[in-house]
């Protein structure tokens, strides 16, 4: 059995066609896709059109959230554009989406943790605001009553697998089309992949187990930002072109 994980697209069209030509030519007929689909000052309407026509399992990221419950007048910049390009269809789309999932009766589907698609799971803060991996312990409780081999997660954008001391496999596939982002919450960070390259990941399953292989595809990544650019976003035009913030 094999399957792609998908996550973190925020509205890069490019990036996702890459990622799920680069799925097609490897013959994998199952995706799966962990949220934060639209937000980000890119192509929102045209990434939701390319999900819509694709096959796939998905759930429902803190941004999917944002763009269903918050008032457009309160929402952030990427947000914002985001919700300004969808039409109701896309919406209603985005409203059927589950928080969790659990996919073939093995695999767990969260955004962030179980408990809430804005935690982080395996990267914890300094109180300088730097990004480090989490501790075990910390690591292992967020996974307590989850009773699958397999559990998924995204929403720090970084790629990374986790063996539990159960044996089971936690995997984050970093994120399709935002390569790093500045965040206030709790304090002040930035995450950056030092790639620009759309990010997904395999996983496989043989008679040895769960194995993970993360993919880095390269697609026109100077078209997104100089559309990001020109849409007065130097943040996402910086990361977009190199995978660094500035």
């Amino acid at each position: 059995m094999r399957i792609a994980i998908i996550s973190d697209i925020h509205g890069n069209d490019l990036a996702l066609e890459a990622v799920l030509a680069d799925i097609d030519a490897l013959g994998i007929g199952e995706i799966l896709n962990l949220g934060d689909h639209l937000s980000g000052p890119l192509n929102a309407a045209r990434a939701a059109d390319i999900l819509l026509s694709r096959d796939m399992a998905a759930i429902r990221g803190n941004h999917d959230r944002y763009l269903l419950t918050h008032d457009p007048a309160e929402m952030g910049l990427s947000d914002r554009v985001a919700h300004d390009q969808l039409e109701p269809r896309h919406r209603k789309w985005l409203a059927t989406l589950p928080e969790t999932l659990v996919y073939r009766g093995t695999l767990f589907l969260c955004h962030g943790t179980p408990q809430g698609d804005e935690t982080y799971w395996m990267e914890s803060l300094t109180t300088d605001g730097i990004v480090h991996m989490s501790n075990r312990e910390a690591i292992e409780r967020f996974a307590q009553d989850i009773a699958y081999p397999v559990i998924l997660c995204a929403h720090t954008h970084i790629p990374r697998a986790v063996r539990l001391g159960d044996g089971r496999l936690l995997v984050n596939p970093g994120s399709v089309g935002c390569p790093g982002y500045t965040d206030d919450h709790p304090i002040a960070h930035r995450v950056e992949t030092g790639s620009p390259d759309a990010r997904y990941a395999i996983l496989d399953h043989t008679a040895k187990g769960w194995s993970v292989t993360f993919r880095c595809v390269p697609y026109d990544h100077m078209a997104m930002a100089r559309l990001a650019a020109d849409r007065n976003r130097a943040d996402w035009a910086s990361v977009l072109a190199t995978g660094f913030l500035d």
